[in-house]
């Protein structure tokens, strides 16, 4: 458990660990009163003895309570300092490798940092906190008689070895267990994803089989890691019976030959109840100390080093853009998805990007949006490169909107407001931008309207139209749609059209995919790729009576 001297957790323990040493400290007082009220108190029959130890006692008493509190909450505190230092930088690395990995995203590292944080504000990680002063408490027993001393020390010993051969046993289950629970979450959720392509096409009995099959194998990692589990845990419980019986034996007998009070033999076994107590849990909780060291092995194992951009604040891009030899790949073996692309667009120029299915399309616009890092080349963004941009200072300028839309949970104002503060002037301009203020204010409760989960509320259309409010607001200066009119009617259509009229006049340079002719004739450029490569690129009004029958069969 070395990772609980992290330098973020370490003043929270070192401060439950002084915690830990007074409330044990303050625990020995009962036995001790135990041992004065039979040896002192019965022989002198004084009450003002009893009273003077008695008042002792309970001031022990208070002070172990007050000490437990102290250790409890330092552990909570810990557990919070750990979410709040790891948590962001964890959703926004998940984020950063989503997006880089289109859409694939793996939230292991949140719930990893969830259970350490569960771990530490829990109980189990108290008896870690106990069983170091196990010394203490064999040493008060040996003070009483040698032969006590001696028997506690072999009963702890017994335990100790116990907790060893638990690790051994339950090591490789519990890594099977979580294993084959994260592989039959993650089938789980893609059946989600899917449900309905799945109900759709009568996929149903097929999905619940092969996720039953994974969900049965993970039943048999959990059943035989629960046997040795509860194996352990039942004989670490007789175990400590027994070492507690047998004290008391030995203690018996030292009384009955003189050679140890009566309250030595009760004081010593309470003693040794305490002592083995934590032992006793640590054996029986072993599942969860396991979990709580794989959890931070596999975050100390994860990248969650922040993006790396300039220093320099740069000012606010103007929008010339520049593609200089691009190539992007993700498997060494296979051919590039792009291949040396290169072109430049000026402030304010719009471009159009065609192609057929697979061509790089969608490949490319996120190699200009710096979602993802080209193998050779460079994206520059008024002379910089996009990758050195940060993200949060460049967002303001920069409108997308992706192929498959995404709407958040939340109202239609907080979603054009992209998660941010919603400031009305700025959701009506954009909503206005995107000519779907009108469409916006027949919904139910207009800009206040709850879209619910991924906008479930809305129509196809209506969410691409708001996801275009998004892509334009504030002050973009940068703008990219992916195949902007896939789900639009006539109605989305003409607005789209307005709208990229009104980006034009602004000077905004905008890059959109598509095929239609129509759309793509109000654009100043054409770039045509296929297979990767960029096979044409010029004016639009040029090129595009030569790839009109391509596009119309395309459309």
């Amino acid at each position: 458990m070395s990772w609980l001297f992290t330098k973020q957790l370490r003043p929270f323990v070192l401060l439950a660990a002084a915690a830990s040493l007074v409330l044990n400290l303050a625990l020995l007082v009962p036995a001790l009163y135990m041992v004065q009220v039979f040896d002192r108190v019965f022989a002198s029959r004084s009450v003002e003895t009893l009273a003077m130890l008695s008042a002792a006692a309970v001031l022990a008493l208070a002070l172990g309570y007050a000490m437990d509190i102290v250790r409890a909450r330092a552990l909570a505190w810990a557990g919070g300092a750990l979410d709040r230092r790891l948590s962001p930088v964890a959703l926004a690395t998940v984020l950063r490798q989503a997006s880089g990995n289109s859409g694939a995203v793996d939230t292991d590292a949140l719930r990893d940092i969830a259970q350490l944080r569960t771990f530490l504000s829990g109980s189990g990680i108290q008896a870690l906190f106990d069983a170091p002063w196990l010394p203490i408490y064999l040493l008060v027993i040996g003070c009483m008689h040698p032969l006590l001393g001696l028997m506690a020390g072999i009963g702890s010993g017994l335990l100790a070895g116990l907790a060893v051969l638990t690790e051994r046993l339950t090591r490789r289950d519990a890594e099977s267990a979580l294993q084959r629970s994260r592989t039959a979450r993650r089938y789980a959720d893609t059946l989600t994803r899917n449900a309905e392509a799945i109900i759709g096409m009568g996929m149903t009995r097929a999905a619940v089989v092969g996720w039953q099959s994974r969900h049965e194998r993970l039943l048999d990692a959990q059943a035989r890691l629960g046997a040795s589990s509860t194996t352990v845990s039942a004989t670490a419980r007789m175990m400590r019976q027994g070492v507690q019986l047998a004290m008391l034996g030995a203690g018996a007998w030292l009384v009955i030959h003189a050679h140890a009070s009566a309250g030595i033999m009760v004081a010593a076994t309470i003693l040794l109840a305490r002592a083995l107590h934590p032992v006793e849990h640590l054996v029986s909780g072993w599942k969860a100390q396991l979990d709580a060291r794989g959890a931070w092995q596999r975050l100390v194992s994860r990248d969650f080093a922040e993006r790396t951009s300039s220093t320099l604040e740069l000012a606010a891009p103007t929008g010339r853009l520049e593609v200089e030899r691009v190539v992007y790949g993700t498997a060494p073996m296979r051919p590039p998805l792009i291949k040396r692309v290169s072109f430049a667009l000026e402030a304010g120029e719009s471009l159009g990007l065609m192609g057929p299915s697979a061509s790089g399309k969608t490949t490319l616009i996120r190699l200009i949006l710096g979602i993802s890092n080209p193998l050779a080349g460079a994206v520059r963004l008024d002379g910089a490169d996009i990758a050195l941009w940060d993200r949060d200072a460049l967002g303001p300028y920069v409108g997308y909107l992706p192929q498959d839309v995404e709407l958040f949970a939340g109202t239609v104002a907080e979603n054009i407001a992209r998660l941010g503060p919603v400031i009305s002037a700025r959701v009506l301009e954009a909503a206005r931008l995107a000519y779907a203020h009108e469409m916006i204010l027949r919904l139910p409760d207009g800009y206040d309207t709850e879209i619910g989960e991924a906008g479930a509320r809305l129509s196809g259309g209506q969410r691409q139209r708001i996801a275009l409010a998004r892509a334009l607001y504030g002050e973009p200066r940068l703008v990219v749609l992916d195949e902007p009119n896939a789900n639009l009617d006539a109605e989305g259509e003409a607005a789209l059209k307005s709208a990229v009229s009104d980006l034009k006049a602004r000077g905004v340079t905008l890059i959109m995919v598509g095929h239609r002719p129509a759309l793509m004739s109000q654009l100043d450029k054409l770039a045509v790729l296929k297979d990767g490569a960029l096979e044409a690129f010029g004016p639009s009004s040029a090129l595009l009576p030569r790839l009109r029958p391509v596009a119309g069969r395309a459309a």
